[in-house]
């Protein structure tokens, strides 16, 4: 998953705990890079928390759970955010959704295949049942 602010991809994290952080935008799941990090106040712009408002969210199939206090929130159907849930207010709907994860990316598709590759050794191809 890429940066959401510029794009850049993560790569294979060092040993330890990596730099690149965590959030929730719009009930999606979304990573930020170290250099994003130092820029501005990335964090105005997630969603928080409906009891502490804490941004320390995580998302998880049909919930998002508050790190902080445990509390948990379903998500509407197909990853849409609760009718009564404000995503990132602070966020114009344009640049909302331009940020938010998208349709499967092929380039990163094939970037997958050749780590695995590297990795595995040449991967055998699976076809989908018809």
């Amino acid at each position: 998953m890429p940066c959401y602010q510029c794009g850049t991809r993560q790569v294979d994290p060092d040993r330890g705990e990596s730099p690149w952080t965590r959030g929730v935008l719009c009930d999606h799941q979304i990573l930020v890079c170290p250099r994003c990090q130092t820029l501005r106040d990335w964090t105005a712009e997630l969603d928080r928390c409906g009891r502490c408002a804490s941004a320390h969210l995580v998302r998880r199939l049909d919930e998002v759970e508050c790190r902080d206090c445990g509390l948990i929130r379903l998500t509407g159907a197909e990853g849409e955010p609760d009718a009564d849930h404000v995503c990132g207010p602070r966020v114009a709907p344009a640049r909302r959704e331009a940020r938010l994860p998208s349709a499967p990316d092929p380039e990163l598709a094939a970037e997958v295949e050749r780590a695995l590759d590297k990795v595995l050794g040449k991967t055998a191809k699976i076809v989908a049942a018809p």
